[in-house]
């Protein structure tokens, strides 16, 4: 399985959901459960290999400017936080997780965040999705003893970062938030005259 198939099968998951592809807040949100679907119709090795991606993809977004707008955005984002972020986004489809990698203010674009910046739901992060690949694999084999063996094995043969990549600052510091992430700031602090609503 090459980058390009893999997300695919998560365009063809977003297909499926419809309007319900962009928010993980609904109750009854379906994107896990079509992408788990999906999966289990590929044969073990395919999942195996899908999981695989989606580490290295959840990697490649493990960055300090992306860690403080999800910070922004969610009032508040620890380690298992951001994780989870990161998979939600991956869940929004290849091309807005690829310029919220590259441009994290970019994210200010989205309705969903428009809309929790406003006390009006949305969410972005899943943690679920990080399971879909385990337990489609279990549909298919019966167990997931050997899928978490192959997992596991792969995670200690992958070159992932130790930290977070990119220039890290303190996201409570309003001025500089305002200076390295403009609309978002704009959305959830508001003006600078302004006091920012509580985190």
């Amino acid at each position: 399985m090459d980058i390009d198939t893999w997300w695919d099968i998560i365009e063809r998951a977003r297909r499926s959901a419809g309007g319900r592809a962009d928010d993980r807040d609904p109750p009854d949100d379906p994107m896990v459960e079509i992408l788990t679907d999906s999966l289990a119709e590929l044969e073990p090795t395919e999942i195996i290999a899908f999981e695989r991606i989606f580490i290295q993809v959840a990697d490649s977004a493990y960055r300090w400017p992306l860690w403080n707008a999800a910070y922004l955005v969610q009032g508040g984002c620890g380690d298992d936080g951001f994780t989870d972020f990161r998979a939600g986004l991956m869940l929004l489809g290849r091309t807005t997780f690829t310029r919220a990698v590259a441009d994290p203010d970019s994210l200010a674009e989205l309705p969903v965040v428009v809309r929790m910046s406003r006390g009006e739901g949305g969410w972005i992060g899943c943690e679920d999705v990080s399971y879909a690949a385990q337990r489609a694999y279990e549909r298919v084999q019966g167990e997931s003893e050997s899928f978490d063996d192959v997992a596991a094995a792969a995670v200690a043969a992958m070159d992932l970062l130790d930290h977070p990549a990119g220039e890290d600052w303190d996201v409570e510091d309003d001025d500089e938030t305002r200076r390295r992430l403009p609309r978002l700031a704009a959305l959830f602090l508001g003006p600078a005259d302004r006091p920012a609503p509580p985190r």
